[in-house]
């Protein structure tokens, strides 16, 4: 229920902006769903550029993923990330690192459940998870559909997983 009212949040915002065609656009914000990457099973991401008026300044994400199963297992995922595109557009290489704050619970006491546990081992819940992001993002200089992929390497206090992928796609606007 709750990700259905964040998803129908992120689509009047999208659609509360017009397309602003000009030779000074920059389509500094975004909002994509993406399967895999920093939010583990999938996220719904708000990523900006610190400086409005240049796409190759730093930026942030915020996003938000999880799932509840009937049987009881629920995820929650936050990923927050910093970082930076390289390159003439509209395709950009993408760099970034950040955290990712998950949460969870199973039905079954003193149990892991396979659900709950995303590429590494959780030590209890809530917890931290680093993540990196190395990757290409395609976004047009007016703005519209843009799509990303990106390798996200994990770690946490259990190990590191550099295997980790990431594709999403979504609309970028001024």
């Amino acid at each position: 229920m709750h990700l259905r009212i964040i998803f129908l949040g992120i689509v009047l915002i999208v659609l509360s902006f017009g397309q602003v065609k000009s030779q000074d656009f920059v389509p500094y914000r975004s909002v994509y769903v993406e399967l895999g990457g920093a939010g583990l099973p999938y996220s719904f991401n708000y990523d900006f550029r610190f400086d409005k008026k240049d796409i190759h300044s730093w930026g942030m994400r915020v996003g938000v993923g999880g799932y509840a199963f009937f049987e009881g297992d629920k995820f929650f995922s936050l990923p927050v990330l910093v970082n930076k595109l390289y390159g003439p557009g509209p395709g950009y290489f993408e760099m970034g690192a950040g955290l990712t704050l998950v949460a969870f619970s199973s039905s079954k006491p003193n149990s892991r459940s396979d659900f709950t546990q995303f590429v590494l081992p959780f030590e209890g819940s809530p917890n931290m998870m680093g993540v990196m992001s190395f990757g290409y993002r395609h976004l047009p200089k007016q703005g519209g559909f843009t799509w990303r992929t990106n390798l996200n390497p994990v770690f946490n206090t259990k190990g590191f997983w550099p295997l980790w992928i990431g594709i999403g796609i979504g609309y970028a606007f001024q």
